[in-house]
């Protein structure tokens, strides 16, 4: 398999983009703005051939047109929205993929945080946007919490292995809110501990990966018991857990 070069951008209050690098080829993953990417690109002395969006908001896309416009780059995004996602060329699904020079790229359709989201599934990394973040999910806005847990566990299915690169920093309030419903959860009180030191000395808290967030993320833990006692919720079913977790984390 080709080699992957991934760099983390900063852009917005908490957003980031990422560079990804394999041969001639590089792409920017959700370019919020465009002058944080096209600094990036001077420092790394790469030629911008691609721009994906995982979905059409500003704060995902806003950076589209400028980057396009300057570089001539093809952007990509998902096709079951293509009408909102600014300067689109061409649309992906999860039946065809998509191809980054020699390196198949796995779609996955995760509506919910909008109806035409999706991850895309590269080397042995995904970038989930607003999906799945480290220690949390995005909000509901276009989806039930039954699209969203059917999203999160098409995306949990993943190898434990693969990184998660997700669309903001919101690893510190996330993991405290994990904490107040699974007090219990070592890993998950050893990962805030290690949230924090991060945080502090200014450093990024992705990638994560599956097995860490299956192991600390409330969102893919409906069926700990610890949290559904948190809740009052012990018989309920799964996506009634799910809905109550993201109401609390609503007004967390």
């Amino acid at each position: 398999m080709p080699d992957l070069e991934i760099t983390i951008i900063p852009c917005l209050k908490d957003n980031y983009a990422y560079l990804i690098r394999s041969g001639a080829l590089c792409a920017v993953i959700d370019p919020a703005e465009a002058a944080p990417v096209e600094a990036a690109l001077k420092v790394t002395g790469a030629r911008l051939t691609h721009i994906l969006n995982t979905h059409h908001h500003w704060d995902h896309s806003g950076g589209n047109r400028e980057l396009k416009a300057a570089s001539g780059a093809e952007v990509i995004g998902p096709e079951a929205d293509r009408t909102r996602i600014p300067a689109i060329d061409t649309g992906v699904d999860e039946e065809h993929g998509w191809r980054f020079g020699d390196l198949k790229v796995q779609v996955l359709e995760v509506p919910a945080h909008t109806r035409g989201a999706v991850a895309y599934v590269i080397g042995g990394a995904v970038f989930t946007g607003d999906t799945l973040f480290v220690m949390g999910c995005g909000r509901l806005f276009e989806g039930s919490a039954a699209m969203m847990l059917a999203s999160l566990t098409k995306i949990a299915a993943l190898p434990d292995a693969t990184a998660v690169y997700c669309g903001h920093e919101y690893t510190l309030a996330n993991a405290r809110f994990a904490l107040s419903l699974e007090p219990g959860n070592a890993a998950l009180a050893a990962r805030l501990r290690e949230v924090e030191a991060l945080r502090a000395a200014g450093k990024f808290t992705v990638p994560s990966t599956i097995a860490l967030e299956k192991a600390t993320n409330p969102f893919l833990r409906t069926d700990s018991a610890e949290i559904r006692r948190s809740i009052g919720m012990t018989t309920a079913d799964d996506v009634a857990v799910f809905a109550e977790i993201r109401r609390r984390k609503d007004s967390f």
